[in-house]
């Protein structure tokens, strides 16, 4: 793998605290047998607020079993880096998050357990978990070296009171009346003879939100980034039909704020939805930062498609999003981070941790719980288990999504303080397309 490092730097954004529980830091080279080290990812609306969530869940599981748990929460800037780091030099925790696109990737380096044997018995068998978040912990053919923990998927959050204003009575379920009611809600409100409030916000800096919807557009079209023999495929005519539709929603079709062709944190399009100079926006989830600013001016509803009621893969409105959990295969207090993995993945942990994160549980016995029978849970298990597809499970998934990524990033760049043509997407993905194929 060529410099994996400068490869997936890039991924998401936040900085990074440690947080210790019973001590900041940890190593898996620690010789307390009763006490194990934890790298949890950012899935609160900061390093502390994820950590207070998460440490009524440890407290649960040392009263459980006597082993106490080192937590340190890394932001996602930081956290695949640091993943790497301690792959290099076995200096690492006992147990840690990972993005579920990274899975493959991780996995080549040899450096976590198979889920077989004791683990795959601790969190209870495969077939407890949705299929669409299982297929995520690792290369097809082998034993995953990643089990899913909290699920995501994309919906779209809307402001209902802007719809109503403009005179737009349900949400747009096609491409087409998505882009129609993004121009009606784009509107000049202050007079001085420009729009301040848009039809849809993103965050086109953002490179893996950017390869997020490289995949979902292209596979609505009709294409795929790869092709059945595994050549990459990024500069297809349904993908770059697929991209330009995305990027024109800023160069053309004028709908999105040039100013978002700087936004890199998903935080910011949402925040453009909180403050009202946006009427829509795609995010995984959003809901914690609503409740966090007393935001309730906003309703749910699936990602539009090219066709209404599509199905397979033109039906996909998000990949398989979320959060899986490895145990790093050197970890010498094995038993007890195997313990903590299948604490974790139980019904009960389940339930407490996904509705404190408002993430959505991967295992299905408990999807009947009351906590997850909002409108807006409902539509985004639905999403996940019916309309979403991994990110493709190949080895270099992160030089696919900087490539995809990085030239839709360029894109909106150029489209911010210029035009934006079919040539101009087809040059960008092709460069990308031969980058990925020297790369193989």
């Amino acid at each position: 793998m060529k410099n994996p490092i400068k490869v997936l730097s890039a991924l998401a954004a936040t900085a990074s605290l440690a947080f210790g529980m019973t001590a900041c830091g940890g190593s898996s080279q620690a010789t307390n047998s009763d006490t194990i080290t934890y790298w949890a990812s950012n899935q609160g609306n900061s390093l502390e607020d994820t950590a207070a969530k998460l440490k009524p869940s440890l407290d649960r599981f040392t009263e459980k079993t006597g082993v106490k748990v080192k937590l340190e929460v890394i932001g996602w800037s930081d956290l695949y880096n640091r993943i790497l780091t301690a792959v290099t030099s076995g200096d690492g925790p006992d147990v840690l998050n990972i993005g579920n696109t990274w899975a493959v990737t991780l996995q080549e380096t040899g450096a976590f357990e198979p889920v077989e044997g004791a683990l795959l018995e601790a969190v209870g068998g495969k077939d407890r978990f949705l299929q669409t978040s299982w297929s995520t912990g690792g290369a097809d053919g082998k034993a995953p070296t990643s089990v899913p923990l909290y699920g995501l998927a994309y919906n779209m959050y809307y402001n209902p009171k802007m719809f109503k204003e403009a005179g737009i009575e349900a949400p747009p379920v096609t491409w087409d009346e998505f882009v129609a009611d993004a121009k009606k809600l784009t509107k000049d409100t202050n007079g001085d003879g420009k729009p301040d409030q848009w039809g849809f916000t993103a965050a086109g800096a953002s490179v893996s939100a950017n390869s997020h919807q490289a995949f979902v557009r292209g596979l609505q079209n009709g294409g795929a980034l790869f092709d059945k023999d595994g050549k990459p495929t990024f500069d297809s005519a349904a993908q770059v039909e697929g991209v330009k539709q995305w990027v024109d929603l800023m160069a053309t079709d004028k709908v999105m704020s040039p100013s978002d062709a700087e936004i890199s944190d998903g935080s910011q399009k949402v925040d453009n939805l909180i403050n009202g100079k946006a009427a829509m926006v795609f995010d995984q989830s959003p809901v914690k930062n609503f409740e966090a600013r007393g935001f309730t001016d906003w309703a749910v509803a699936p990602i539009p498609m090219m066709k209404a009621g599509a199905s397979g893969p033109e039906g996909t409105q998000s990949h398989v999003a979320g959060i899986n959990l490895s145990v790093f295969k050197n970890s010498k207090n094995k038993e007890n981070a195997i313990k903590l993995a299948g604490w974790l993945t139980s019904d009960t942990e389940q339930v407490a941790l996904n509705k404190a994160y408002r993430s959505l549980p991967v295992v299905s016995s408990v999807s009947s719980d009351a906590a997850f029978q909002t409108d807006e849970v409902k539509l985004k298990n639905d999403a996940l288990a019916n309309h979403a597809l991994p990110m493709p499970l190949i080895p270099k998934e992160g030089q696919m999504e900087t490539l995809t990524g990085t030239a839709i990033k360029n894109l909106f760049a150029k489209a911010a303080t210029g035009t934006v043509t079919e040539a101009d997407v087809q040059s960008a993905l092709k460069d990308a397309n031969n980058q990925m194929v020297a790369a193989q």
